[in-house]
């Protein structure tokens, strides 16, 4: 039987992924958001990427209906599969690492949803603040727990935005995403090309690149955006399933091509 993925209605969903949906929806608000960069961008925890890979060792992400792994399993199925795909090795290195900004949970609070016991400031797919939020969300029943959605302008359609502004200017609900994003940005070594940047900021707003919502915001640079989207969408969901990896096998293919991209020096998170 073909396995099914992101079904959120089947009849053995767990309520801990309902549960993380309804935290997320009633909590990401935009100053919540705000007050997260200025807690998390600040760049003083220096670490390289391998022991940042081999923390998710220690991390299930309870808002994926689809796996129980650690997280760093579902990374290397990403980046195997684009591998073995043959497509560039700055593809490859971008499924590796796409999920990676999951370790602030290492300094991550369960007041800010950013632990392992509280996710929800962390993981699930995310959505702009800032504006109305659509009923492409997932369960947008949540939406009106949210406490933006009454406010006069966060809760209007535009919101505190232009229309066509672009999704670079929207600010999102926060999470690995843009965590891993900034991260990098902020990395004097980063050599990921464009394209492979947008895959790890935009690859968990799903209410865009697969809802069809925020059209009103898009402009021309944001449809190529969209292309290179669901070009890794592929392997970011359909790669899923309940192979086994030893990070330690896998590192010596993927090193040489951290190090071309990232360089081999600490990464400041």
């Amino acid at each position: 039987m073909e396995k099914t993925f992101r079904n959120y209605e089947a009849p053995d969903i767990k309520v801990a992924v309902r549960n993380h949906y309804r935290k997320m929806r009633s909590n990401q608000t935009l100053d919540y958001v705000r007050s997260m960069h200025k807690k998390y961008l600040r760049y003083d925890h220096p670490m390289g990427l391998w022991e940042a890979m081999d923390h998710l060792n220690d991390l299930i992400d309870v808002s994926d209906p689809d796996l129980d792994l650690p997280n760093v399993q579902h990374l290397i199925q990403s980046a195997e599969a684009i591998r073995e795909d043959q497509r560039p090795d700055w593809m490859q290195l971008v499924g590796l690492i796409h999920d990676l900004g999951k370790v602030m949970f290492l300094w991550g609070s369960d007041e800010d949803g950013t632990s392992q016991k509280e996710q929800w400031g962390m993981v699930g797919d995310v959505f702009a603040v800032g504006c109305a939020l659509p009923e492409s969300c997932v369960y947008p029943e949540f939406n009106a727990l949210n406490p933006d959605t009454n406010h006069p302008v966060y809760g209007s359609e535009l919101g505190i935005y232009e229309k066509h502004c672009g999704l670079d200017a929207l600010n999102l609900a926060w999470g690995h995403d843009e965590y891993l994003y900034q991260v990098l940005k902020n990395h004097k070594a980063n050599r990921i090309p464009e394209a492979g940047m947008v895959m790890i900021r935009y690859h968990s707003f799903y209410p865009w690149h697969s809802g069809d919502s925020y059209r009103h915001f898009i402009n021309d640079k944001d449809e190529e955006y969209l292309n290179w989207i669901r070009d890794f969408n592929q392997y970011d969901l359909y790669t899923k399933s309940d192979k086994i990896y030893a990070l330690e096998e896998v590192k010596q293919y993927y090193a040489p091509i951290a190090d071309k991209y990232l360089g081999n020096g600490p990464i400041y998170w």
